[in-house]
């Protein structure tokens, strides 16, 4: 037996988790921008992404996989993938190197992706084609859909997983800071990947008003491209925390805390605006900044790209609490 073929009692397993799933992320509020989306996630199977995920058992990692002869394994694998958590799907040398996301977040993200009938849409991360084959759902297989990831075995892996599930998004091995200009242009861009700046490959392949929502930091930001230079936008309420992308600099190792309460050192906003920040502020500045104004949330950050300028704000892009990002051009890799 495969994963793609389930015995009726795993079948009737996976027709209930998943019934269950979309139970729980529409209590949620997830897509509340736009539950065309419960559709996608009730249609899309996604057992058949993950024929196999990896948990953390006694300081190691056990393989959970549908292809199992134990019987209690593949069931015990079937219900971990319909639950509403992160799985991790790779591992190399026993670091994670690609995932496929919380159920919920995704559900979130599509649907403040705002996407409409005919809008053509570049992913940034295939992983695996689960997220995908939820955009070729919802768009339909007239093309609309791209996704690219830097490595052969993902994108050859993915292809095989969206064949299986009946959608046919274009696949492309590939470095995501570049985009797929051969594909442009597009009206969404949706990476799937933590990125520490925002390609300027990606605004000159958007059409004047294209959404882009990309994690930074450990959040969501949401940026209007008004021109192939100009793109400015808010970040979203929610923590977001995902693989970094590969290829590019390394991100910068985490300051010294030294001389922060301990309350703000485990505050999550407090790391968040340290994460945003980088370099360009030491750690005592920001926590000043954070306390001064109220711990503020998520939704009074934003980042403005101009030109060979990036930079992140609290409240007015033209400050008075503003600064440049660290590292504005990512260097060539893949998501």
């Amino acid at each position: 037996m495969g994963a793609h073929a389930l015995d009726k009692d795993l079948a009737d397993l996976a027709a209930s988790a998943r019934a269950a799933l979309v139970r729980e992320i529409d209590a949620s509020g997830a897509w509340a921008a736009d539950p065309v989306w419960r559709e996608a996630f009730e249609a899309v199977p996604r057992h058949l992404f993950v024929p196999y995920y990896y948990v953390g058992v006694g300081g190691g990692h056990e393989r959970r996989w549908g292809e199992s002869s134990d019987p209690g394994m593949r069931e015990r694998w079937l219900r971990g993938v319909y639950a509403d958590t992160p799985l991790a799907t790779r591992l190399r040398d026993g670091e994670l190197v690609s995932s496929s996301s919380q159920p919920s977040l995704m559900a979130m993200m599509l649907a403040e992706l705002r996407v409409a009938d005919g809008d053509r849409v570049l992913e940034i991360g295939t992983g695996t084609g689960y997220n995908a084959a939820l955009l070729a759902h919802r768009l339909g297989d007239g093309g609309l859909v791209t996704t690219v990831d830097l490595e052969p075995e993902i994108t050859e892996a993915a292809r095989r997983h969206l064949a299986a599930a009946g959608y046919r998004p274009v696949v492309v091995t590939g470095d995501g800071t570049r985009g797929v200009p051969e594909r442009a242009p597009y009206d969404r861009v949706i990476a799937t990947c933590a990125l520490p700046s925002i390609p300027r490959a990606w605004l000159a392949q958007c059409r004047p008003g294209a959404r882009i929502l990309t994690p930074l930091a450990t959040g969501l930001v949401v940026l209007t491209v008004r021109d192939p230079g100009l793109a400015e936008g808010r970040f979203l309420h929610t923590p977001a925390y995902f693989v970094p992308l590969r290829g590019g600099e390394p991100e910068p190792q985490p300051p010294s805390l030294g001389g922060i309460p301990r309350r703000a050192r485990e505050h999550e906003l407090f790391r968040f605006l340290l994460a945003l920040t980088r370099a360009s502020l030491d750690p005592q500045e920001v926590y000043a900044l954070w306390e001064r104004e109220g711990q503020p949330q998520r939704e009074r950050y934003g980042i403005t790209v101009s030109g060979e300028h990036e930079w992140a704000w609290l409240d007015d892009p033209e400050g008075p609490y503003a600064w440049p990002l660290a590292n504005p051009e990512v260097s060539p890799g893949g998501s």
